[in-house]
């Protein structure tokens, strides 16, 4: 759909506020995008007094490196892959295990870099956080002195320890066999630590030593199944050796610890002892006989890991895939997403997360084309009985980057990134300060409604047949009652407004204006104490500061959501409009300004455009001030995202002053005027227009020089104006321009949006390349046997004489006879 060049949000206005232009909050999609500067951060060992006392140092918020496949983190930036709470995300010394080994020089990195990446070097350079995550379950701790082991605190750590793995489940991964197996032989011990700990001391030397070496066996156990609870899933499969590995090394462990038990000496009874014995025997019976993983499975991955965004993947793949990995509902995939950006929060490698969060949106996508209510709303989901169509697959700019759903209620962060509302408020309610996409730390945690987005979303669905998701039913968060000199305070205001005395009103009027603007704790209480009716009653006055105040006064309170639908029920729109007409050009400008507030509730579009606006803002787009242009592009743009508003816009001639506007690149309106031509495009009066206006040569140059949202923005009005009758002449008349050369750069180096468009206006130039070639071909041969006609038929007179002479040669009838 169309990109509005910068979502709005409307903020109070007085006399001599003046609105910088807007900025432009989408998205970053550049793999080589930043997360902030690297920092080190002391981790505290977590296991108390039994640890060796040390504190390890992780390097976290590190550069991202973009290289075309996969990058290799150094390990020392490496951190566990889980979504558990702050609390079960601690990293041990041996998690950052950072010895020399683990460090290698600069000149190793590079060589590493330098080499093209195989399958397995990819599994491993992806999955590093989960690299390092098993390294902690399979190395050992160091042993602590006799004097700080207390043999009761041993044995009930060595207790906790076994009811802390009993508490953790939920092992759907690739892995859940081999989880659920550790899982269930460790519970099985829980018997024997309860005798233990009713048993006889002190113990000797021996058994204290088996004690602790369970106790370390029993922490990487507890380390690895945590990590198969709430790890990523697909990381889990890409780091297969390096599992496989573990699980290995942690049964090893056990076997050898429980080896080393006397049950004598603990005072273990025999029937529990039985018990033990069996799961000892298991343990060894598993270090003999390593289950294998799932090769197709990786392969499966790794060939889908690698390949580009817009690559097509054999849907029978993406089948296994979610099958496998477990990811068929709509709650698997979002926990998956959120592991991702948990673990790009904990400052693991972002160009990782985010070739992960393409393969799993197109895990999405596929699940969705089997089942389209997956990802979308109750109401987004009601397509029409008689539509057999698949779904569609919803724009990445309509999707919530953690969730990968459509968007109900698209908030704004302070770092300018868009999300959905209750995502990014449970983000930040689990403690987290940075933004989720660029890993930025947010300076404050206030949301900004993204108007513009959500309207876009509405007219995707529209034009693909889908009811628009509803937003989700908000608590109420009604700015406090205002005090009783406060209202009482209003009241006499408004007594003035409705005075018969001009200076009064004007004087009341304006006095409205400036405490609508200072807070929403003000236009709640205006607007509850009966202002609003008594102001739009002021509209039409021919006093022009009462005029300017009482608009600006409209504008001001309809910020309040609760205010729109009173200003609306309350007749103001046709005296918005009358202003918007014969106003000054402030009452003009903040006329516009209102309309386009009012315009964000889709009902009130309808009315909005029947009621005369839609000119009076073209004309106001025409030949207002900057401030003045701006605000009615804005309003444009939000009214005309209703279908039957396009029209009524094209026949007031919005076209040419916007393709005007285009070729006045000091104006600074082309982001609207590009934004506002995109939605005009799909419209048939609107194509037309644009046709008869000679645009092609306009939008060419702005492919070729304007900025990135731009260029999207012309390549999708070029898209609707290259199909139909006029395709063949407006191809041509592209290809002279030169836009093929424009267009492969811009499908290899565009925004998303852009590099699909760019890709359809290729295939269609190919096949009218392809066409124009053969005509020309066809042409030349019937030229060529138009040449060849005399000649044919000279040839054709001879063969005739012949055939006339030929009675004259000697046949079996001259012959004399014998």
């Amino acid at each position: 759909m169309h990109r509005r060049p910068s979502p709005r949000s409307i903020r109070p206005r007085d006399s001599r506020s003046r609105r910088s232009t807007p900025q432009v909050h989408q998205p970053s999609r550049a793999a080589g995008s930043y997360i902030g500067a690297g920092r080190w951060t002391d981790i505290p060992d977590p296991r108390g007094p039994h640890g060796s006392g040390a504190r390890a140092r992780l390097l976290v918020g590190a550069e991202r490196r973009p290289p075309p496949q996969i990058p290799l983190p150094p390990p020392h930036i490496t951190k566990i892959a889980t979504t558990a709470p702050a609390a079960a995300l601690r990293c041990t010394p041996a998690l950052l295990h950072c010895g020399a080994k683990l460090s290698p020089c600069t000149s190793d990195i590079m060589d590493e870099d330098a080499r093209p990446n195989t399958g397995e070097e990819a599994s491993a350079e992806a999955a590093a956080p989960a690299t390092t995550a098993a390294e902690a379950a399979s190395s050992p701790m160091p042993p602590a002195g006799p004097e700080s082991d207390d043999v009761g605190d041993l044995v009930e750590k060595v207790a906790e320890l076994v009811d802390e793995i009993a508490a953790i489940s939920d092992f759907r991964n690739a892995y859940r066999r081999q989880f659920c197996n550790l899982s269930r032989r460790i519970r099985l011990l829980a018997p024997m630590m309860e005798e233990a700990k009713e048993g006889p001391r002190p113990l000797p030397e021996a058994s204290v030593a088996a004690l602790r070496q369970l106790r370390d066996a029993l922490a990487g156990a507890k380390d690895l199944l945590r990590l198969g609870s709430t790890g990523s899933k697909i990381f889990l499969v890409l780091q297969r050796e390096k599992i496989m590995q573990t699980f290995q090394d942690i049964t090893s462990r056990l076997e050898q610890a429980l080896a080393g038990i006397s049950f004598d000496e603990l005072g273990i009874s025999d029937e529990v002892r039985e018990q033990v014995e069996l799961v000892h025997a298991q343990f060894k019976r598993a270090k003999e006989r390593p289950d294998t993983s799932d090769d197709i499975l990786f392969n499966d991955l790794i060939s889908v890991y690698n390949s580009s965004a817009t690559a097509i993947v054999d849907p029978d793949i993406l089948r296994s895939l979610s099958e496998k990995l477990q990811l068929v509902t709509i709650s698997d995939l979002n926990q998956e997403s959120l592991t991702l950006h948990e673990m790009a929060s904990g400052g693991d490698p972002g160009a990782v997360v985010e070739n992960v969060s393409m393969l799993l949106k197109k895990i999405k996508d596929f699940m969705q084309t089997q089942d389209p209510v997956i990802g979308i709303s109750a109401s987004a989901a009601n397509l029409s009985p008689n539509d057999n169509s698949t779904f569609p697959v919803v724009p990445d700019d309509f999707r919530c980057p953690i969730s990968l759903d459509l968007m109900k209620d698209p908030v704004i962060v302070s770092t300018g990134q868009t999300y959905e509302r209750g995502c990014i408020e449970r983000w930040l309610e689990a403690g987290h300060d940075t933004c989720p996409k660029t890993q930025q730390k947010l300076p404050n945690k206030s949301l900004t409604p993204n108007f513009v987005l959500r309207s876009l979303i509405a007219q995707w669905c529209e034009a693909n047949g889908v009811e628009p998701p509803k937003r989700p039913a908000q608590q109420s968060n009604a700015p406090a009652t205002c005090t009783a000199s406060e209202h009482s305070k209003v009241i006499e205001l408004l007594q003035k407004l409705s005075s018969q005395n001009l200076a009064d009103q004007r004087a009341a009027a304006g006095m409205l204006r400036q405490l609508a603007k200072r807070s929403a704790e003000n236009r709640a209480c205006i607007g509850e104490a009966g202002a609003i009716p008594i102001l739009v009653s002021l509209l039409p006055t021919t006093d022009v500061s009462t005029q300017e105040h009482v608009v600006t006064a409209i504008l001001n309170l309809s910020i309040y959501e609760e205010n729109k639908a009173r200003i609306i029920t309350s007749g103001a729109v046709p005296g918005i409009v009358h202003v918007l007409k014969r106003g000054s050009m402030e009452a003009r400008e903040n006329s516009a300004a209102t309309l386009f507030s009012l315009s964000l509730v889709d009902e009130n579009k309808v009315m909005i455009g029947a009621s005369g606006a839609i000119p009076a803002l073209v004309l106001l787009l025409g030949n207002g001030s900057q401030r003045g242009k701006k605000d009615a592009a804005t309003a444009l743009f939000n009214l005309c995202i209703y279908q039957g508003n396009k029209g009524k816009a094209i026949r007031a001639g919005l076209v040419p002053i916007l393709l005007e506007l285009l070729t006045e690149t000091e104006s600074g309106m082309v982001d609207e005027a590009l934004a506002i031509l995109a939605i005009l495009s799909s419209h048939p009066e609107g194509k037309a227009a644009i046709s008869s206006a000679a645009a092609i040569p306009i939008l060419v140059g702005v492919i070729r020089n304007g900025s990135a949202r731009n260029k999207e923005n012309a390549a999708a009005v070029l898209v609707h104006l290259c199909n139909g009758e006029q395709q063949q002449q407006h191809l041509a008349e592209a290809q002279e321009q030169g836009i093929v050369t424009l267009l492969e750069e811009l499908a290899e180096s565009g925004t998303d949006r852009g590099k699909r468009k760019a890709i359809q206006l290729l295939e269609r130039m190919n096949r009218f390349l392809k066409q124009q070639s053969q005509a020309q071909g066809d042409a030349m041969a019937q030229a060529l046997a138009q040449a060849q006609t005399p000649s044919q038929a000279l040839v054709q007179a001879l063969l005739a004489d012949a055939q006339l002479e030929e009675p004259l040669l000697p046949n079996s009838s001259h012959l004399p006879e014998r």
